[in-house]
Formats: C-alpha cells, structure tokens, sequence
C-alpha cells in the first residue's frame, strides 16, 4: 500500500512540477498578475504538502 501512495505522490508531483515551470513562463518580468501568482503559490504549497508527506512515508520503511 505504502509503494502504491508513493508512486501517486511521485506523479502528481511530477504533474507540479511541470505546472509550476509553466506558470513561471507565464509571468511577466514586471508587474505579476495576482491571478498567476495565486496559481504559483497553491502549486507549490501542494508539492511542497506532498514531499512532506512522501518523506514521511518513505522514512517508515
């Protein structure tokens, strides 16, 4: 079960991963719109919420 939760973990921090570079791209070097920095921050406060948590798993084996 542990292996199984790893490895969903693992790929929607890859899908993260790809959305936070995106929406990086998408910023403009001044003047950031408020709706593209909210999406940045909830992006990285998941995958930071899922490397926790992934830690923690893989520290039980």
């Amino acid at each position: 079960m542990d292996r199984e939760a790893c490895e969903k973990i693992k790929k929607r921090m890859a899908e993260l991963e790809v959305l936070i570079a995106d929406t990086k791209k998408r910023l403009p070097a001044h003047s950031p719109k408020p709706p593209v920095m909210l999406d940045l921050l909830e992006y990285e406060d998941e995958y930071d919420l899922l490397l926790e948590k992934l830690n923690l798993l893989t520290a039980g084996k």
